[in-house]
């Protein structure tokens, strides 16, 4: 707790700075954080107690934003854990499809945002396969690179006592791995969140990005920075969590100490 006001005295600072900056250059298109916040706490926690101060607009916005972020990393991860091990295990496989991965990752995921709206749509399932695509590859590789960099003499011993090679698998392999997966997995939060916006941005009738790109055509320039701030916080929450939930799922692992 005593380091906790050393590590956040920046952050008052810098609002102070910010909203003493803009009040004296009286910059139109970079108002005041008083403004922002106020603005932010109009558009989305306004609303009454029952709906935890939620208004309309973050029942249609925010909501569905996070369901589509979620649901994009949770299938990417998965995919990205399972190719990843059996081409970490694999070095044929890794042979074969060595060269896709790195052409795929090699992608800007942007780029093919007009190939997903003409394959699904306006809607989330083009938002979802945007998420899934971008994600997918840092949780691939690196799970691969955890995968196949396992102490060989773990994988002795257990074949010396008999562990057949799916109970390996699941007691050698993916344990020794998992401060490689695990690293994959939070960079893969924050590149969701990216891949949601930008897919909201192109193809999409709500969602954060949405509300934002409405503010930008209106010129409410607070409104867009209400939605600048709400994606940070929320990009901060996200991290937050993942990492004391990484913390308590590898607190028994040396190389995470």
């Amino acid at each position: 707790m005593r380091g906790l006001p050393a590590r956040w005295w920046s952050v008052p600072v810098a609002l102070a700075g910010w909203e003493l900056l803009t009040r004296w250059a009286r910059a139109v298109y970079f108002p005041p954080p008083s403004a922002i916040a106020a603005r932010l706490h109009e558009m989305w926690f306004s609303g009454p107690a029952a709906r935890l101060f939620l208004t309309d607009e973050a029942l249609g916005d925010v909501l569905p934003s996070l369901g589509r972020l979620l649901l994009g990393w949770s299938t990417a991860c998965l995919v990205g854990i399972v190719a990843g091990v059996a081409v970490g295990r694999s070095a044929r496989l890794s042979e074969y499809v060595g060269p896709l991965i790195q052409l795929g990752r090699s992608i800007p995921p942007p780029t093919l945002l007009p190939i997903f709206l003409l394959l699904f749509g306006v809607g989330s399932p083009m938002q979802v396969a945007a998420i899934v695509f971008g994600v997918t590859w840092p949780v691939l590789i690196n799970s691969a690179d955890g995968a196949r960099y396992v102490d060989r003499g773990y994988l002795e011993t257990a074949q010396v006592f008999g562990v057949n090679r799916g109970r390996r698998l699941l007691l050698v392999v993916l344990p020794a791995a998992a401060p490689k997966i695990f690293a994959g997995l939070r960079l893969s939060v924050s590149l969701a969140l990216i891949m949601m916006i930008v897919s909201e941005l192109v193809g999409s009738t709500e969602g954060i990005g949405y509300r934002m790109l409405v503010a930008q055509s209106e010129l409410d320039i607070p409104s867009m920075w209400a939605a600048i701030t709400l994606i940070g916080l929320l990009g901060y929450g996200l991290n937050t969590a993942f990492l004391r939930v990484e913390r308590r799922v590898l607190a028994w692992h040396p190389a995470a100490a």
